[in-house]
């Protein structure tokens, strides 16, 4: 593994920026707008990893596995905020993708940096979740050398759990032992070693693109309407109105109340109206066509 932290691009001074202290506000603000627009051709460039790792990851949340996101600082929030938005907007359980931070929740809010440098500390981190090899774990390190992260990834693989590693440093990819590694890489900040810039929007970007993708290949969409929304607030609850309005031709009153009758559950409100039966019998037919709205609705019982 590379020891010399200075070789890593994200800690590269960035000669665009060599001068930012001394330029106007607009220009300030219009070289960090240059340097975040290469962050999607960057993200692109990763595409065929991120299919890949998806893929596992769907595999295993098939087999009734979870996901689990590793990471410390900025990293770790960004895990954080993305399996803590599965649930309201997939309607998965909080079981099924979960987010580690080093240093715990404090480090959600303030910053615990000392938090990262222990491996052993993200190895009892995953062993905490008594991880099964059915689940899945990604490691996010935008320096790719976060111990916290590599010793989560480590006894990941000594359980036998498939492993994604996200990094923003080309410098390591090769030096971390995983199923998929996924690599944006994004160059050096226009402040340096700042990686909640630029490397911090592509990670964001890739774990949308993965959780993203997996509650699609899951059945989680119909279309693209998130089908399986659980309606806990007032937005939610117009959305849901509004998808089963869409998706039946019922006005918004008419399926405000086939919503309640189905408890407010989305696609068992859907299948009661194309399949003419109750409740119960709805979440049977979901039962039997694995979750998938188009199959419960579109084929024979």
């Amino acid at each position: 593994m590379l020891k010399d932290r200075s070789k890593l691009t994200t800690e590269q001074r960035n000669p665009r920026s060599r001068d930012i202290d001394r330029r106007t506000t607009l220009q300030i603000v219009d070289l960090i707008n240059a340097e975040d627009r290469k962050v999607p051709a960057a993200v692109a460039r990763e595409r065929k990893a991120v299919a890949r790792a998806v893929d596992l990851v769907v595999e295993r949340l098939g087999r009734g596995g979870r996901l689990f996101y590793v990471g410390a600082g900025t990293s770790g929030r960004l895990g954080v905020l993305d399996a803590s938005e599965c649930p309201p907007t997939f309607g998965t359980p909080p079981s099924m993708v979960q987010g580690i931070i080093a240093g715990g929740r404090r480090a959600l809010v303030r910053a615990i940096e000392g938090a990262e440098d222990s491996p052993e500390a993200g190895a009892a981190a995953i062993d905490r979740k008594r991880l099964k090899p059915r689940d899945a774990v990604v490691g996010i390190a935008a320096c790719g050398m976060t111990p916290f992260v590599r010793g989560a990834i480590e006894r990941a693989r000594q359980v036998g759990a498939a492993t994604v590693f996200v990094t923003c440093a080309p410098e390591v990819r090769g030096s971390v032992d995983v199923d998929v590694v996924i690599n944006p890489d994004v160059g050096p900040e226009a402040v340096t070693g700042s990686t909640r810039m630029k490397a911090g929007t592509a990670t964001k970007l890739v774990l949308n693109t993965l959780t993203t993708t997996a509650m699609i290949r899951l059945g989680k969409v119909y279309g693209n309407l998130m089908v399986d929304l659980k309606a806990t607030n007032a937005k939610l609850k117009d959305r849901a109105e509004r998808i089963v309005a869409e998706l039946t031709g019922l006005g918004r009153a008419r399926a405000r109340a086939l919503l309640a009758k189905a408890h407010g559950e989305l696609k068992p409100a859907v299948v009661m109206h194309f399949r003419k039966v109750g409740f119960a019998e709805a979440e049977r037919i979901l039962r039997d066509a694995g979750a998938s709205l188009r199959r419960a609705i579109e084929e024979d019982a």
